[in-house]
């Protein structure tokens, strides 16, 4: 046992200027900068989920201009569909490494410049013969998804490092939040499109006026991209990633300033303090993850987001099959009045959608993330979720020989509430918590491409059943069985989420499943005490020279665990 006396220094070593690095973190007071850093990071995924479903309500309109007959075909349908979810595929496994190998804050941003540039060529895309414009805009959307997917890993392992332990699963769900907004606003947008050119429309050459309207829709997209990417330059780089992966424990207790005061401050010229830590290399990637706790955590998150993705994507971007049956889908009507009335419907009915269930059971998990935790949430939600697919499944037939709209409209807005205050929200937030920061952006990338490789695959077996159906009773049929589908892959998640450990209340340093031994801390104090230069830890003793004096009423510092050790508690 160690004793320290009064106003003797104590100077940390590099260790223990670790632990109380964290410590200042995960316990630091909620101020405007974990706002300013929910704000940031939300606005990627206001912009995510615009770009992503204003394809929904844009389709048809091109349909419209471009495509035999005033309708898109099988082949372009899917194309347009299910490009950005590829795309998004390879954008969170890319970034996801990128983020873990060069930085968070030196990625932060470039995913935004793949969504700017993708938003722009799609809104001056255009037809020759050389170029058709769906491979065009296939294309365009492609690049985009790569943008949309690199923000997941990035928003999420940013704002988890960034959190302190009691409201970091409000924070993350507050960022992820963002995508119902995102939602309502392409509705918006739309609808405001649609009758600001309705007399265009209805008394002039509809093919301009159409032309123009998705262009315009889609072109918006870039508003709120251009205000995110201005404000993620004013991130600092993660402490834990300089900490743990730069090893630069001087910078680290710099940039943990920001959750302080919102400044940070670049060291320059200097020889690096480096701290001894597990360093990041396929040798120990594959031993991490070999192990059978941590393989068996990476399967969950996994299978947990395919699993939920299969139904989200599979129902949010073919909204045609519910607004069919809720009385607002597309006329069969090309006249003039035919083709604004169906645009009109479209809009209006992801509005309601978006209302009734998608942004509140968003903001139901921001209230309760943090207190009944991320695992009760998500099986909650993955149980109500099967038995209402099943429900509207099996009694499909029923509800809609019934005309029963509104029972039909009710059950889905239920299920895009379990959706959202469910697995939708956790599958995001859990894989940036359950792993070290050294591979945490690039597991989390792992778990979301799973999700999208679910969303791919529903989308092409939606797209082709619903394609061969050939009359109201064999469309009918399919979407019963669409249903069904869905309703038993929902059941699938609550198996996978059974593997997956309660994240609420403990730190990221506890969820990594490393454990952190005493012995190994207190051989490197006993071996090299280094001042504390600035250190961030609000109302310890510290001098200037970096001195460390014990309270008044604390006479000694007893070295039993690593919760006493100076930083952690004094």
């Amino acid at each position: 046992m160690s004793h320290l006396k009064l106003g003797e220094p104590y100077f940390l070593s590099n260790a223990e200027r670790r632990h109380a690095n964290l410590a200042a973190i995960d316990n630091a007071a909620f101020s405007r900068y974990h706002v300013r850093t929910v704000l940031i990071a939300g606005a990627g995924f206001f912009t995510d989920a615009y770009d992503i479903f204003t394809i929904n309500l844009c389709a048809l309109m091109i349909g419209l201009i471009y495509s035999a007959g005033g309708t898109l075909t099988t082949g372009q349908t899917l194309g347009l569909k299910v490009a950005t979810p590829v795309g998004s595929l390879f954008g969170m496994l890319i970034f996801g490494w990128l983020a873990d190998v060069v930085g968070r804050k030196k990625m932060y941003g470039i995913e935004l410049i793949f969504m700017l540039v993708a938003t722009f060529g799609q809104t001056v895309a255009g037809q020759s013969r050389g170029a058709n414009i769906f491979g065009v805009l296939v294309v365009w959307r492609f690049i985009m998804g790569i943008g949309i997917g690199g923000d997941y890993p990035l928003s999420s392992v940013i704002t988890s490092e960034l959190a302190a332990t009691r409201f970091r699963g409000r924070m993350m769900s507050a960022v992820f939040a963002m995508q119902g907004f995102g939602n309502l606003v392409a509705g918006l947008v739309a609808l405001i499109v649609t009758v600001s050119f309705k007399r265009h429309i209805l008394h002039a050459e509809t093919d301009d006026s159409v032309d123009h309207m998705w262009r315009i829709v889609i072109g918006m997209g870039m508003i709120p991209a251009a205000v995110a990417l201005y404000y993620r330059m004013s991130i600092p780089e993660t402490p834990r990633f300089t900490m743990d992966v730069e090893r630069d424990i001087d910078q680290a207790e710099r940039d943990a300033e920001f959750v302080k005061d919102g400044k940070f401050e670049r060291l320059e010229d200097r020889k690096i303090n480096r701290l001894d830590v597990k360093k990041a290399s396929r040798r120990d990637f594959v031993a991490y993850f070999s192990r059978k706790d941590n393989l068996k955590v990476l399967f969950g998150c996994a299978w947990s987001w395919f699993a939920l993705d299969f139904a989200f994507y599979g129902l949010g971007l073919n909204p045609a099959i519910i607004l069919t049956a809720i009385g607002f889908g597309a006329s069969s009507n090309h006249s003039n009045q035919g083709i604004y009335n169906s645009i009109f419907n479209m809009a209006v009915g992801n509005i309601i959608l978006s209302l009734a269930g998608l942004i509140p059971g968003y903001w139901l998990s921001f209230l309760f993330i943090d207190r009944i935790g991320r695992k009760p949430i998500q099986l909650m939600g993955f149980g109500f979720l099967g038995v209402i697919f099943l429900i509207m499944g099996f009694g499909y037939n029923s509800i809609v020989a019934s005309n029963h709209h509104i029972a039909f409209a009710f059950l889905y807005a239920l299920a895009n509430l379990f959706q959202n205050f469910g697995p939708n929200t956790t599958t995001f937030i859990i894989p940036g918590e359950v792993f070290p920061t050294r591979y945490r952006a690039t597991a989390h990338g792992i778990s979301a491409a799973s999700g999208k490789l679910g969303a791919v695959l529903a989308q092409v077996m939606f797209t082709l059943l619903l394609g061969q159906a050939d009359g109201e009773d064999v469309e009918n049929k399919q979407v019963k069985t669409i249903l069904v589908i869905l309703g038993f892959i929902m059941l699938t998640g609550i198996g996978s989420t059974m593997l997956l450990p309660e994240t609420k209340g403990r730190t990221l340093e506890d969820l990594a499943n490393e454990q952190e031994e005493t012995d190994v801390y207190l051989e490197e104090a006993s071996r090299s005490r280094q001042p504390a230069l600035n250190h961030p830890k609000a109302g310890s003793a510290f001098d200037a020279e970096g001195h460390c004096f014990a309270r008044p009423n604390t006479l000694s510092v007893h070295f039993a665990s690593p919760d006493s050790i100076p930083g952690r508690d004094y």
